[in-house]
C-alpha cells in the first residue's frame, strides 16, 4: 500500500495497481481489479519469468518493487505524492535498471465508478496524455510514445543499466492544474515530508516496525484528522461466508486506539488529529455520536452493490451498516483518548467540553443495549460498560476534584452493574447477561484501568481467555460455536497484542514478549497487518491494511520497553 492521507493504492506483485479509490477514500474505485473489476495501472517486466520482491524505504510509505529476471534486476519506486491533495491523486512511479538492462511494459487504463466508465477524450499533447473517465480527469506524464486501444494506454520502456524512467499519473474530480506535476521536485517533496513526520521510536522494543506502523497510520490519516479503518472494502475473513465490510471510513473506536498508542510513545501529531476529529463529532452530535463517519465527518452510506464479482469468498458491496448502530464503548474509548491528551497537556477548552459531553452521554445511555465492540446484536455487553468505567476513571484523574470524584463514582456504578449480571460463577467476567462465554475484549478494560490487574475478577478473566481462546500464542475473539477456534474465524491480531499488554501489566514480562513477537510476525512480506490471521494456513484475512492492528503493535512495543507500571488505585 502507498497512501497520502487522502487515498491509497494497492500494488500487486506484477506491478499492477489493483485498487485505488479517487479522489477520496470512500469514493468509487478507479482501479478495481482487487474485486474483479476492470481498470489498472501496471508496470511490469516484459519477460514473463521473474521473481518478485520489494520493501518500504525506512519510515515512509515509499515502496520499491523489485523483479529479478534472467537478464538482471528491475526496480520500480512507487508513492503517492505526500502529503496528498484531497482533490487530486498524484501517483509516482520511477522505473530503474538496477542491474543489467531492463525492459518494462506499462498499461494504464483508468475506469471510474468501479469500472463503469472507460477513458474518453484521450489525447496526447507535447508528450502528455489527458483523458476523462466518468467525472474524473486523468493525466499521464512519461509515456509520449504510448499506443491507445480498448485496454487504455500501452508502452514498452527499454533502459540500459543505471538508467531510470519516471511516470506520473494524476487523477481528480476537479480541474487539473495547468502544469503537470514534475517528477523530480515531487519525489523530493514526498521524501522530505515522510522523513519529517515519522520519528525514530527509540523508546520501543521494535523501532523499525514501529516506524513502519506509524507511517501506515500517518498515511491513512487525512488533513482533517480522520483516519480510515482500512484502505479496502469487501476482503473477507472467511471464504464462502459472504461477510462483507467496507472499512474506508473513520471509526471512532479505531481513532481512539491510535491516539492512545501514539500518546504512550509521546508522538503527539496523530494524537492531536484523533482528539480533534473525535471532539468535533461529540460537539456536533453529543450522545447521538455515531460509531463511524466519512473522513469529512459525514454519514456513512448504507450498503449497496457496486456491480463487481467481489474478492473470492466476499462480495462487491460498498457502504456499511454501522451507520444504524449504537456502540456504547466508543464513548468510553473517547474518554480514554481525551485523558491521554490531558495527561500530556494537549486538551484545549473546547475539547474538554467534548469530554464532558461524552461523560454525560455515558451516564444517559449506559443501560441501553448496544452493538458492542464486535458490532453484533444489541445486548448489554460487559466490555462496553467496563471500558466506559475505565474512561470515566481516566478522565476523572485529570478533572477538578469535585468533577473527578463524580466521574469516579459513576465508574464504580458501572462496575457494580456489570458485576450484578456479567460475573460468571467461576469468578471471571462473561460477555453479556445472557451469554456466559469468554471474550478476549474483556482484557482491555483492565489494561485501561477499569479494575486492578490483581483484582480476582481480572486474574480469573485473564486465565480464562488464555485457557479458552489462545492457540500457539495467537488469540481468538470468542468461541463462535462448537467448532475448533480456527474453523470459525481467524486469530484476531488486536487481541493478541492486548494479551501481550495484559501479561506485561500482570508482571509476566517474558511471556508478554513471546506473545508480542508471535503476533508481530503475522504480517505479509511488506510488513502490513490485516484484522485476522489464519493460524493453520498462515494467511492474512480481511481488509488490508487494518489500522488498529498497527496501532496495537505500536503501543505494545512501547509498553513492553518499560517495567510493568504500578497500579494506580481506584480513585487515584
Amino acid at each position: 500500500m502507498v497512501a497520502d492521507g487522502a487515498r491509497a493504492a494497492l500494488i500487486g506483485p506484477r506491478g499492477d495497481v489493483v485498487w485505488m479509490c479517487a479522489p477520496r477514500w470512500h469514493d468509487d474505485a478507479v482501479f478495481s481489479v482487487l474485486l474483479g473489476g476492470p481498470g489498472t495501472f501496471a508496470v511490469s517486466p516484459t519477460d514473463s519469468r521473474y521473481v518478485w520482491g520489494g520493501q518500504y524505504e525506512d519510515g515512509t510509505l515509499i515502496w520499491v518493487s523489485r523483479w529479478v529476471t534472467a537478464t538482471g534486476i528491475i526496480e520500480c519506486r512507487e508513492a503517492l505524492a505526500y502529503p496528498g491533495d484531497p482533490t487530486r491523486a498524484v501517483l509516482l512511479r520511477r522505473i530503474s535498471a538496477a542491474l543489467g538492462p531492463a525492459s518494462v511494459r506499462m498499461i494504464m487504463d483508468a475506469r471510474a465508478n468501479f469500472g463503469k466508465h472507460k477513458m474518453t477524450r484521450l489525447s496526447c499533447h507535447d508528450g502528455v496524455w489527458t483523458a476523462r473517465s466518468g467525472n474524473l480527469r486523468v493525466r499521464l506524464v512519461g509515456a509520449p510514445g504510448a499506443k491507445s486501444g480498448d485496454d487504455g494506454l500501452e508502452a514498452v520502456f527499454d533502459l540500459a543499466e543505471g538508467e531510470y524512467h519516471d511516470l506520473v499519473l494524476e487523477i481528480s474530480d476537479h480541474q487539473l492544474p495547468e502544469e503537470p506535476a514534475e517528477p523530480g521536485p515531487t519525489w523530493s517533496a514526498t521524501e522530505n515530508a515522510w522523513h519529517s513526520v515519522v520519528p525514530r521510536f527509540d523508546n520501543t522494543i521494535s523501532a523499525d516496525d514501529c516506524r513502519q506502523s506509524y507511517a501506515v497510520l500517518r498515511g491513512m490519516t487525512g488533513v482533517g484528522g480522520a483516519m480510515v479503518a482500512a484502505s479496502t472494502m469487501g476482503l473477507p475473513e472467511r471464504a464462502e461466508q459472504k461477510r462483507n465490510y467496507d472499512y474506508r471510513y473513520a471509526w471512532i473506536r479505531d481513532q481512539c486506539y491510535v491516539g492512545q498508542a501514539v500518546a504512550a510513545c509521546k508522538m503527539f501529531p496523530l494524537l492531536d488529529d484523533a482528539v480533534g476529529f473525535v471532539a468535533s463529532r461529540l460537539l456536533a452530535d453529543g450522545p447521538d455520536m455515531r460509531p463511524a463517519y466519512t473522513t469529512e465527518g459525514g454519514q456513512v452510506p448504507d450498503e449497496w452493490d457496486v456491480g463487481l464479482p467481489g474478492y473470492p469468498g466476499g462480495a462487491g458491496r460498498a457502504g456499511n451498516w454501522v451507520n444504524d448502530q449504537f456502540q456504547l464503548d466508543a464513548f468510553g474509548e473517547s474518554l480514554l483518548l481525551f485523558a491521554a491528551a490531558a495527561e500530556n497537556d494537549r486538551l484545549d477548552l473546547e475539547q474538554w467540553k467534548a469530554a464532558e459531553i461524552c461523560a454525560d452521554a455515558i451516564m444517559a445511555r449506559w443501560q441501553e443495549p448496544d452493538a458492542g465492540m464486535w458490532e453484533l446484536d444489541n445486548r448489554r455487553w460487559a466490555h462496553s460498560r467496563l471500558i466506559c468505567a475505565a474512561g470515566l476513571r481516566a478522565i476523572g484523574r485529570n478533572a477538578p476534584p469535585q468533577q473527578g470524584a463524580k466521574w469516579t463514582s459513576q465508574a464504580d456504578t458501572l462496575i457494580t452493574d456489570v458485576a450484578s449480571d456479567c460475573l460468571h460463577p467461576s469468578g471471571r467476567w462473561q460477555r453479556a447477561p445472557d451469554d456466559d462465554r469468554v471474550d478476549a475484549s474483556l482484557l482491555l478494560p483492565v489494561i485501561r484501568g477499569a479494575l486492578p490487574p490483581d483484582d480476582p475478577r481480572s486474574v480469573a478473566t485473564l486465565k480464562a481467555v488464555q485457557d479458552n481462546l489462545a492457540r500457539d500464542r495467537y488469540l481468538y475473539r470468542f468461541r463462535q460455536d462448537g467448532r475448533a477456534l480456527a474453523k470459525s474465524e481467524g486469530a484476531f491480531l488486536l487481541c493478541g497484542f492486548d494479551m501481550a499488554m495484559a501479561l506485561h501489566q500482570s508482571g509476566e514480562t517474558t511471556e508478554a514478549i513471546r506473545w508480542f513477537e508471535r503476533n508481530r510476525a503475522a504480517c505479509g512480506s511488506p510488513g502490513l497487518f490485516t484484522e485476522e490471521y489464519d493460524v493453520e494456513q498462515r494467511q492474512l484475512r480481511g481488509n488490508f491494511p487494518q489500522a488498529f492492528v498497527h496501532a496495537a503493535m505500536l503501543e505494545t512495543s512501547r509498553r513492553l520497553a518499560d517495567p510493568p507500571p504500578p497500579w494506580r488505585g481506584l480513585g487515584s
